[in-house]
């Protein structure tokens, strides 16, 4: 206990400082860099608590976050340019709503794996972003439920890649949710029904973790 209090105690704020600091932008030689020119931040491993000031970095698109002490990651909607964003090794349990993420308009690449997210909830939350890429959930509660794999990939329909995996056509079309009729199927029934494929025009399935 003492330990952990002295590692709280010596976390730090997410200071305009900091942030220029560790930031990279195309300001030319001899002219000041103000929070609103930075184009990419790496803030990884500084004990960070917060995310005070990394909204008014209004330009930022790589933002990387890794391994600090991170629960709230709010600030963030004001980032509406970003393009990556590492979070991975934090202790987000929840992340914000899909309106947070639907502002969120040009995020490809957001990496969340070691994290204490459980909730399928989250989930349905990601749906909001609507151009992400490639997501991280490994090594989290949340990647250990049945069908999480599954469930993650048919709900988040612009996803290509899923914990470093790409995602294959069967992945979105098997084990959909049938209608119970077809649950239970006799041998002549599973040999007919090989001979037809998916209606790729079709919705991804709604599919539900335990």
């Amino acid at each position: 206990m003492e330990t952990l209090s002295a590692q709280k105690a010596l976390l730090v704020n997410c200071s305009e400082s900091l942030i220029l600091d560790h930031g990279c932008c195309t300001v030319l030689e001899g002219n000041a860099m103000d929070l609103k020119d930075i184009l990419l931040v790496n803030l990884s491993g500084l004990l960070l608590k917060n995310l005070d000031q990394i909204g008014s970095c209004k330009a930022l698109k790589i933002c990387i976050l890794a391994n600090n002490f991170l629960t709230k990651i709010d600030p963030l909607i004001e980032c509406v340019s970003l393009v990556k964003l590492d979070l991975k090794g934090n202790q987000i349990t929840h992340l914000p709503s899909a309106s947070f993420w639907s502002n969120l308009k040009d995020l490809q690449l957001l990496n969340l794996h070691d994290n204490t997210i459980a909730d399928r909830s989250n989930i349905s939350a990601l749906s909001g972003c609507p151009r992400l890429t490639a997501l991280t959930l490994y090594d989290t509660p949340l990647s250990l439920k049945r069908n999480y794999r599954h469930c993650v990939v048919n709900s988040l329909w612009s996803l290509k890649a899923l914990d470093h995996h790409v995602i294959s056509d069967q992945e979105i079309v098997e084990n959909w949710c049938l209608h119970p009729k077809f649950k239970t199927m006799s041998v002549r029934e599973e040999c007919n029904s090989s001979q037809y494929t998916a209606n790729p025009s079709l919705p991804r399935s709604q599919h539900i973790l335990d």
